[in-house]
C-alpha cells in the first residue's frame, strides 16, 4: 500500500465507528504524517469525540483504554496547533520587480 494511501485508509478509520483499536487513531498519533488545513474540522470533531470517551471510561474505571485516548488526544491537538501554524504562518512578501544588470546603468 502506498504511503498516501495509507494515510488515507487511517484517516478513514479513525472517523468511522467499527474502527480496529489498535489502528484507530494511528494517524493522530503519528508525527510523520502531516494533515492539511482541509482535515482541520475532522480533527476537532475526532478530539471531541476523544473528549467523551475520555470521560466515560474513567467513569467506568477503564484505566487502560483512558491512557490509549489521552495519547490519541495529544496527537489531534498537537495536528491542529500544527495546522493552525502554517495558516498563519503564510505571508507574502513582496520581492519587488528583477532587473537586469544593464538596466542598473
Amino acid at each position: 500500500m502506498a504511503a498516501s494511501n495509507a494515510a488515507e485508509s487511517l484517516w478513514a478509520t479513525a472517523a468511522g465507528p467499527a474502527a480496529p483499536a489498535a489502528y484507530e487513531h494511528g494517524c493522530l498519533r503519528c508525527s510523520l504524517l502531516r494533515p492539511g488545513p482541509d482535515q482541520r474540522r475532522r480533527i476537532v470533531a475526532i478530539r471531541a469525540n476523544l473528549l467523551d470517551r475520555i470521560a466515560e471510561a474513567e467513569r467506568e474505571g477503564r484505566i487502560g483504554e483512558v491512557e490509549g485516548l489521552k495519547a490519541s488526544l495529544v496527537g489531534a491537538e498537537d495536528d491542529l496547533a500544527r495546522i493552525d501554524r502554517r495558516s498563519h504562518s503564510r505571508t507574502t512578501v513582496g520581492l519587488g520587480m528583477p532587473m537586469t544588470r544593464s538596466e542598473d546603468h
